[in-house]
């Protein structure tokens, strides 16, 4: 266990910055406590320069994941906090600044939510780092449990509070589910190291007993990244929540759950074949159905919706069905090109869906009204464009990257979706794939029309809310979602690199059905 410090470097520098940050954010100087952003701030650029340094870990089935994985994480997590800005206090720090409230540490929330933000983004690492399934589970644990708090803690409105328990007792269902998935792995392995795991199941078949944890593990995981029939809370939550907390939702706990998904299809093991590969027969069934049916209903549902915040839920819940596509390619041909790799296409287009979908929240997060009214039906986004250009135009960018439309960066992430599908031999997948994304043209076209085409005042009683690191944060994420296009051979080497898959061992003799070749990057070093 002790080797393991060498890949967690970025986690530790994450959690002494969230000890830093309980500190100052409790204290009774107001500027010192204004400092919380900037030492997480701090925390995060740390972070992201020991994950970039970080080596393989020969111990993985994806051993050169954790640098890509947690440079994007800590690279996204910088323009979250900036969203995030201003979430909480706002209304004490007000009070005690015209002198009619004394500060109270018992009723400010600065130093909790902060805290709460890097435990998240701490876990999702360690969730990039989990070799054993005991891992894994406390990661995922350690990447949710923060953000129910800070669902109810965003606003002080009581939707905020439903919305936190709502997102609370379904988050723990999800975590049942999926740790007595991990019971069952243990009990048919015999073992909770997630490579030996594979390697057995290499060398002696997938058992009745594993299939069924296999498949409990996935429907549990399923919560994270809200994809059917594990959904259902997504809407009412990212509604309820401060958008800030809404767009941290979107990428956090959905980074967390499918690098769950691709370890529990690693442990599995694609079948690789001349044209294609696949994963045992139950596994790629239920992953099949739960893609198109989570990418149709997330789409149809956006189609009826009045509140902007409920159409960008949706859309989240469809953008998890193709990353699934992505899955269920998995790696890809040995030594074959980027197109071709199912796992490098979701880490890709996680790092795209990370800066597109926060550029469309951190757009929402700029208005505000009296009593703490935030943006939300289509009605407060009218004629934005020309009221404020800079978050306008920032959120029409945002939502033609996630519709897709080139030469944009949702366009690349979605292209490579559909070419490791066409190239995994899953063509009806891919069908579904591309009259989901026309479905999709509809509302996405329709925020663009709202904000950009319409000439009424966006939304009475509305203004700019005077937290300028949003504006920052949305300005910053469209020219993301256009300016990574010029980096995009870099990333996506990137990610192809990142996506190496460590073949299970399989003993010499075993069958044509077992036998998997070695890994296009890297095998797995059992020294």
């Amino acid at each position: 266990m002790i080797e393991q410090i060498a890949y967690i470097k970025p986690e530790i520098a994450l959690f002494l910055t969230t000890c830093v940050v309980m500190i100052v954010g409790l204290s009774k100087n107001l500027d010192t406590r204004r400092t919380c952003a900037w030492w997480c701030a701090l925390g995060l650029v740390i972070s992201f320069a020991f994950a970039i340094n970080t080596g393989a870990n020969p111990g993985s089935l994806f051993p050169e994941w954790i640098p890509f994985v947690k440079a994007t994480i800590a690279g996204v997590g910088l323009l979250m906090l900036l969203v995030v800005v201003g979430t909480v206090d706002r209304e004490l720090e007000a009070g005690v600044a015209s002198g009619k409230a004394l500060y109270s540490s018992m009723y400010a929330t600065r130093a909790e939510f902060f805290a709460f933000f890097l435990f998240s983004l701490t876990g999702l690492m360690l969730v990039a780092s989990a070799d054993d399934l005991i891992w894994l589970f406390l990661a995922l644990e350690l990447t949710s449990l923060p953000t129910y708090m800070m669902v109810t803690i965003s606003t002080r409105k009581n939707r905020s509070q439903e919305a936190g328990v709502k997102y609370f007792f379904l988050g723990a269902l999800g975590a049942a589910v999926f740790l007595y998935g991990f019971a069952l792995l243990y009990g048919a392995a015999g073992t909770t190291d997630i490579a030996e795991i594979a390697d057995h199941f290499a060398a002696n078949g997938i058992s009745t007993l594993a299939m069924a944890g296999l498949l409990l593990s996935v429907i549990g995981v399923s919560f994270k990244i809200a994809a059917v029939p594990m959904h259902f809370y997504t809407p009412d939550v990212y509604q309820g929540a401060a958008s800030p907390v809404s767009a941290f939702l979107a990428f956090t706990p959905k980074t967390a759950g499918f690098l769950a998904i691709l370890l529990l299809a690693g442990m599995a093991g694609w079948r690789f074949g001349a044209d294609a590969n696949d994963l045992p027969g139950a596994l790629h069934a239920t992953l099949w159905v739960v893609a198109a049916v989570t990418m149709t209903v997330g789409n149809v549902m956006a189609l009826l919706q009045t509140s902007v915040k409920r159409v960008l839920a949706y859309s989240s819940i469809a953008h998890s069905g193709y990353m699934l596509v992505g899955v269920i390619a998995g790696p890809g041909l040995v030594g074959g090109p980027f197109w071709r790799s199912g796992i490098a296409a979701v880490l890709f287009y996680l790092l795209a869906y990370g800066v597109m979908n926060l550029g469309a929240f951190a757009a929402l997060a700029c208005l505000e009204g009296r009593n703490g009214r935030e943006a939300d039906s289509f009605d407060d986004i009218r004629g934005l464009c020309a009221r404020s250009p800079l978050v306008g135009w920032s959120m029409v960018v945002s939502a033609l990257s996630l519709l897709g439309l080139p030469p944009l960066l949702g366009f690349l992430g979605k292209f490579a979706l559909f070419t490791s599908g066409v190239s995994s031999g899953e063509l009806p997948l891919v069908i579904i794939l591309g009259v989901n994304s026309a479905i999709a043209a509809f509302y996405y076209l329709r925020i663009v029309a709202t904000v950009a085409l319409d000439k009424g005042e966006a939304g009475a009683g509305l203004e700019l809310a005077p937290i300028k690191a949003r504006r920052v944060a949305a300005v910053l994420s469209a020219a993301g979602a256009v300016g990574l296009i010029a980096l995009g051979q870099p990333l996506m080497s990137a990610s192809l690199r990142a996506s190496g898959y460590a073949s299970p061992e399989t003993p010499a003799g075993a069958g044509d059905e077992a036998s998997v070749p070695e890994s296009p990057v890297v095998a797995r070093d059992e020294g």
